[in-house]
């Protein structure tokens, strides 16, 4: 069954139209958690750019999300975007009427009969539930929804301290939810408000359901720790810390006798796998002293391993300019609009966009285009 499902997975991942919310990274091709990333702090960072601006970020909680799919509502929706009638209904059947018991030793509960909601450990349910909430985009110009699978993030563009705008879409995200079975769980959603104006103001609190949004300097964002200051100290302190850990693990393999080769897969797979995730989205903006701490690292394996490893500035480089090229071909990527070609007499250049901060000037998409245009 379960190979079944990853059949049916990649079916209905392949005939998805273009017109599909570009601002879901999941299930995507082209799309991963670092676009994500990248996506929102470029939308943060170019706006903060501009004068007597600030952002809002609302990082949602959804209470049991995938256990709330109403298959009914889903096979409209999957019927909205052009799936064939028969694969609808062949989804329809296999969400409704599951039978369920729970058994405790020798024990066995009757059965209980399941109509919402997907099968736990499901390979397809990550997908349902993103086309289940394909619908769920920002109404205002000033604000985006981006998504990944069910981690959903509303990103408030504040300009002259009106947040009229952004407050509506919070508003009308509850009665989204509201609509198509979905709990927001308030106690984990949380705020986090990025704002470098010398004269800042109080920021009013966020209430959903009548409950105060609690208020972060800094969240765990898609596996990576972004903080209120667009800084990268908590982030490298703690995959340094992660990555630490392991080293143990790989001199205790060295010590039983293990080859070289053995050794460099073990770091490449437990340890640079940790220090390079999502590497193209934040190391740019990464201060000397972040590099420092996260080169050691490498230094380190380097060491045990007795052979010679990548430095993470060349990893960072080498991701910069393979994501960038994905980009440029893929013409339904949400960030191919920033990769603006010269004229013909400057064929393979693009354009520069303009940054009047090194935050803005050190993210990837202006990193990317630089790259692009020194390797041409």
């Amino acid at each position: 069954m379960k190979c079944f499902e990853r059949l049916v997975k990649d079916h209905i991942t392949s005939t998805l139209p273009d017109t599909l919310d570009p601002l879901q990274f999941a299930y995507r091709p082209n799309r991963s958690t670092d676009n994500a990333i990248s996506t929102t702090l470029h939308t943060a960072q170019t706006h903060l750019d501009k004068r007597n601006t600030y952002v809002r970020m609302l990082f949602i909680d959804y209470s049991s999300a995938f256990n709330t799919i109403v298959p009914s509502k889903l096979v409209i929706k999957l019927e909205t975007l052009g799936l064939d009638p028969a694969l609808c209904n062949w989804v329809l059947d296999f969400l409704t009427g599951r039978p369920q018991v729970v058994r405790v030793g020798n024990h066995i509960s009757s059965p209980l009969i399941l109509n919402t909601g997907s099968p736990q450990g499901c390979v397809l349910s990550p997908l349902l539930y993103s086309l289940f909430t394909h619908d769920c985009v920002a109404m205002h110009a000033s604000n985006s929804i981006i998504k990944f699978a069910d981690d959903t993030t509303v990103v408030g563009l504040i300009t002259n301290n009106d947040e009229t705008a952004y407050r509506e879409e919070v508003r009308a995200l509850g009665v989204w939810c509201q609509e198509n079975n979905l709990t927001l769980n308030v106690n984990k959603t949380k705020e986090m408000i990025v704002d470098f104006r010398k004269q800042q103001r109080e920021h009013p609190p966020i209430h959903i359901d009548g409950t105060v949004v609690e208020r972060v300097a800094s969240f765990k964002f898609l596996g990576i720790h972004i903080t209120d200051k667009l800084n990268w100290s908590t982030h490298t302190d703690s995959i340094v810390k992660k990555a630490q850990q392991r080293l143990f693990n790989l001199r205790r393999l060295k010590k039983f006798g293990l080859s070289p080769k053995a050794l460099t897969n073990f770091y490449r797979c437990t340890i640079e796998s940790i220090l390079a995730g999502c590497i193209t989205a934040w190391y740019g903006n990464c201060t000397a002293l972040n590099r420092k701490a996260l080169q050691r690292v490498v230094r380190s394996a380097q060491r045990i391993t007795g052979g010679k490893l990548p430095a993470l500035q060349d990893t960072y480089t080498t991701r910069c300019h393979r994501k960038a090229i994905k980009i440029i071909k893929d013409i339904n990527h949400p960030s191919h609009c920033l990769f603006t070609p010269l004229s013909s007499r400057r064929r393979g250049q693009y354009r520069c966009i303009k940054a009047g901060t090194e935050r803005l000037k050190n993210s990837f998409y202006l990193k990317a285009i630089r790259l692009l245009n020194s390797h041409h």
